[in-house]
């Protein structure tokens, strides 16, 4: 790999690279929120609108706590915010490895999965305050490329231990999560935000004593991309959901394995290619990056969708797929940093959670309920033009934010 491709993260703080191997830690024993559609499915004997409908209620009961995470971000300090609640997500994960697996390691499990996601506003706002206007991209690129890393052996792993030793994928990810929050406790220190006063930062001043809505009302062209990057998970939670159930129809029992080697395949392309784009769309704007992410994976999903039943065209398929995530990963952070007063950005990143918790769960019951009562090839029709009508949306942003953003597109 070229030089340029991975020196391109250095001079940032240490407290990035802390936080980056924060996120390697974690995502090592991440193991079980992947295989929760198996867990339900094959585990519990749940059918699909069953699962559509316990892993939407889970997404909507977490809802409010995201809005929490957002405020409490902007309010007390990010780096507690993640220590706080990792405590809580190890205590959940170790007692399900301790117990046997029934409905009350379902309700441990939604407790540990929203801890985590509470933590994300911090986390994001955390990474913005410490990192430069230009170098955040990098920052979060990192971030993502470590998390990756770590989820590469987890993901493979997972699957051989999903029949006889699921009990320990839950004490391991108790772990790792234990271990990434004495790191971030012990080792980062200096969190007070850089000054940038760059042109391209002149969105970002603060803006005390203002609420949210009065924030949004000026700058609407943040809720345009919420949606859109709703809709994108929406659209990518289909290979946690619609993937694995039609592996199983398709392969039976082994198709467990095969959704956990295909998933480390999307944890290797993540590895290998997201320092690339990094690299190589780092002169494109945030919503053509995202156009990219729709469409490849749209891309990936109709291969799936023709060759089903040809394990080889899926590894394809989920090549593709990971090449459209990591465009749109590029774009997600730094868009809501750059155009939004620091001040905010905690309660932002809370309401773009809450926002794709909305249309995740709801879109997933709506799925669930036509792959009961349909096909899945017709299903996975009505995913693709949904995927279509949102990326025609982003279409549209990306004209817009142009014009409304000046700063960010001169040179």
């Amino acid at each position: 790999m070229n030089i340029n491709i991975i020196s391109q993260y250095k001079g940032l703080r240490r407290e990035n690279y802390i936080l980056c191997f924060g996120r390697l830690v974690t995502a090592m024993g991440a193991m079980v929120r992947p295989m929760l559609t198996m867990i339900l499915s094959q585990k519990l004997g749940m059918n699909a609108v069953q699962v559509a409908w316990v892993t939407a209620l889970m997404g909507i009961l977490s809802i409010p706590a995201n809005l929490v995470g957002g405020k409490m971000a902007d309010r007390f300090s990010k780096k507690m915010n993640i220590v706080y609640l990792d405590i809580v997500s190890v205590v959940c994960y170790i007692i399900c490895g301790l117990i046997p697996l029934s409905g009350k390691s379902i309700v441990l499990m939604f407790i540990a999965s929203t801890c985590q996601n509470m933590e994300n506003p911090s986390y994001n706002s955390l990474t913005a305050d410490i990192t430069l206007t230009e170098d955040r991209e990098r920052g979060y690129s990192l971030q993502y490329l470590m998390g990756n890393l770590g989820g590469v052996m987890a993901s493979a792993v997972a699957g051989f231990m999903f029949r006889n030793y699921l009990w320990l994928a839950f004490l391991l990810s108790g772990i790792s999560i234990g271990i990434s929050s004495v790191l971030i406790f012990l080792f980062v220190q200096n969190i007070t935000p850089v000054k940038d006063i760059s042109q391209k930062a002149v969105y970002q001043a603060n803006r005390h004593g203002e609420s949210l809505w009065t924030i949004l009302r000026e700058n609407r062209l943040i809720l345009l991309y919420i949606l859109t990057a709703s809709g994108y998970g929406a659209m990518y939670q289909m290979y946690n959901y619609l993937v694995p159930m039609d592996l199983v129809r398709l392969h039976g029992d082994t198709g467990a394995v095969i959704y956990g080697t295909v998933t480390s395949v999307n944890c290797i392309i993540v590895v290998i290619f997201t320092p690339i784009f990094t690299k190589l769309l780092h002169r494109f704007s945030e919503p053509v990056k995202t156009m990219y992410g729709y469409l490849m994976m749209l891309f990936g999903y109709g291969i799936f969708l023709v060759f089903a039943g040809h394990i080889s065209f899926y590894y394809v398929a989920m090549i593709v797929m990971t090449w459209g995530e990591v465009s749109n990963m590029l774009a997600e952070s730094p868009y809501l940093t750059r155009r939004m007063p620091a001040s905010h950005r905690g309660r932002v990143h809370g309401l773009m959670e809450v926002t794709r918790i909305g249309v995740m769960s709801g879109y997933q019951m709506l799925i669930g309920v036509i792959y009961k009562n349909s096909t899945p090839t017709f299903t996975w029709i009505i995913v693709l033009m949904t995927g279509a009508l949102f990326l025609g949306l982003t279409g549209i942003l990306a004209a817009k934010d142009k014009r409304r953003y000046k700063n960010l597109y001169r040179v």
